[in-house]
């Protein structure tokens, strides 16, 4: 399929690159163009100016960028991707950004004539690498059923979650439920180093029971060894839990962890640590100032 790409960061870059290697023809658009034409060394394909550009003539055009503001921009900004793309053509937002957006997104894609998914996905920059990202869409069913081929490319489950802003509503329970596990990870190792235990023989035997969480099995040991110079970092995390909590006071929900956790990670930030991976939480514990 004749395919564009809009957005190249640690996500995106190897995202893309999937589509390449799966034999579509791929444009990308990238703010920064030298950032493009690495890509393009990297997996062939061609690259473009605009997102406008980049979308021309493209059946399905993916953009995965940095917060709502960006999206409007990439997407219905000037010289933007919807500008660019042929009726009845998909554009499929990977951000995390707010369901507003998202709704926002499909509306004006809709008064074109073509059409929106919004998809955030989860399983990070590893994920994003090795092709098995989940994927949680919202959007209509007929549009799914078009693009979920595609998707699948680097995921390993693509699941419509119900109309516009559903995909972004079921990210955002997943922030929620990961800010939570972080925290308890960091204070169960945190107990474990302080009462004198081996705590990765701890983790060893609690991640067979009913504690084990994804977390627990990727993170538990890089967090007893204080290395954090990698993964989803505080910055991201404390964008993502600002979407939840800004949604949650529309919504009526109660999230007493999450805004907890949402200031734990701001205090993070203070200490110069907004690249750090999500869980350099335990620092705070194990390195109070």
């Amino acid at each position: 399929m004749k395919l564009a790409f809009l957005g190249l960061g640690v996500m995106g870059f190897p995202m893309a690159g999937h589509l390449a290697r799966a034999g579509h023809d791929v444009t990308v658009f990238n703010r920064s163009p030298a950032k493009a034409q690495q890509w393009v060394a990297t997996y062939g394909g061609r690259s473009a100016a605009t997102p406008a550009a980049a979308a021309s003539g493209a059946q399905i055009v993916m953009m995965c960028v940095g917060n709502d503001d960006d999206v409007r921009a990439v997407a219905a900004g000037a010289d933007g991707a919807l500008s660019g793309m042929a009726a009845g053509a998909i554009l499929v937002d990977h951000t995390t950004a707010s369901a507003e957006v998202a709704r926002e997104m499909y509306a004006a894609a809709q008064k074109a004539g073509l059409h929106f998914l919004d998809a955030p996905v989860s399983g990070g920059q590893a994920g994003a690498e090795n092709g098995k990202l989940t994927i949680m869409v919202g959007g209509d069913a007929a549009v799914f059923a078009r693009a979920e081929a595609v998707l699948a490319t680097y995921a390993r489950a693509v699941t419509l979650m119900g109309p516009a802003g559903a995909g972004q509503l079921t990210k955002m329970v997943n922030q929620i439920c990961i800010a939570g596990l972080v925290e308890g990870l960091s204070e169960g190792i945190h107990f474990a180093m302080r009462a004198g235990l081996d705590a990765e023989r701890v983790i060893d035997v609690i991640s067979k029971g009913a504690a084990q969480s994804w977390q627990m099995e990727n993170r538990g040991k890089t967090m007893i060894a204080g290395k954090f110079d990698f993964g989803f970092a505080v910055d991201w995390m404390r964008k993502d839990l600002s979407i939840c909590l800004a949604e949650a006071r529309r919504n009526g929900a109660v999230l007493p962890v999450t805004a907890v956790v949402d200031q734990f990670y701001g205090q993070l930030q203070a200490r110069g640590g907004g690249r750090a991976d999500t869980s350099s939480l335990i620092r705070l514990l194990n390195e109070p100032k």
